[in-house]
């Protein structure tokens, strides 16, 4: 995919599914690791049908969040839909933008729009989680970060800054080093705030993953019992 492209959860939702027809063809079990449960979630239940984007107003909202800051576009949706600003992450800006997108195209708040029906799968789904210690994640998402940096996080960067209004850009590690390209900040700053950032991130994502409860949560370490869990579930469907 292009960074040009508008990939979102629900392209992904039909991409995943597809290969997964495919793949149950050749495999008695896939698995699938990662990752975003906002992805995970389109592939497993799916995702609900919204209306095709009106391009128009989604750059009057972009216009708007760069002009005017994020606190404008948090005040707008609490404003349009106090029941998703209740609940949306208010500082992740891509969320914020599709909720508005949706509620001034439609006239009808973002919130009325999520049904929660889980859509059938023709296949059975069996999620594992892995239990690691706040402290030693964290302690393994700088050195990540480091890593990152070592392999060319920076130059990739660079490479991308002239297209940094992107949605697809939008992300840690992108927009903290076009912060830096820009002289917003310094070099250690950024990399500090990538670091941050991510550990906030993964936060966010645990707490998402606390709230599934069909996930079936191990050590790292108990791979013995991971692989006696997938086979038992396979034996007995």
């Amino acid at each position: 995919k292009s960074i040009h492209d508008n990939y979102n959860a629900g392209r992904f939702e039909v991409d995943a599914n597809n290969l997964l027809t495919e793949l149950f063809k050749k495999h008695e079990i896939v698995v699938m690791t990662g990752g975003s449960m906002l992805y995970i979630d389109a592939v497993c239940t799916g995702m609900d049908d919204f209306p095709t984007a009106d391009l128009t107003i989604r750059q009057q909202l972009r216009e708007k969040w760069e002009n005017e800051g994020l606190e404008s576009i948090q005040n707008m949706l609490k404003e349009l839909d106090p029941d998703h600003y209740a609940k949306v992450d208010l500082q992740n800006p891509k969320r914020i933008l599709k909720a508005l997108e949706v509620s001034l195209q439609t006239g009808i708040p973002y919130s009325k729009h999520l049904t929660g029906t889980a859509k059938n799968r023709d296949y059975d789904i069996l999620k594992i989680g892995l239990n690691r210690n706040r402290d030693e994640l964290y302690n393994r998402i700088n050195l990540r970060v480091d890593a990152m940096l070592a392999e060319g996080l920076e130059a990739e960067a660079r490479s991308v800054h002239e297209f940094k209004q992107l949605n697809s850009l939008n992300t840690v590690g992108y927009k903290q080093f076009f912060d830096y390209f820009d002289g917003i900040t310094d070099y250690q700053t950024a990399v500090e705030l990538i670091k941050r950032d991510s550990r906030r991130y993964a936060r966010r994502q645990l707490s998402w993953f606390n709230r599934d409860k069909a996930i079936i949560w191990f050590e790292p370490q108990q791979i013995s019992e991971i692989i006696n869990t997938i086979n038992d579930c396979n034996t007995t469907k």
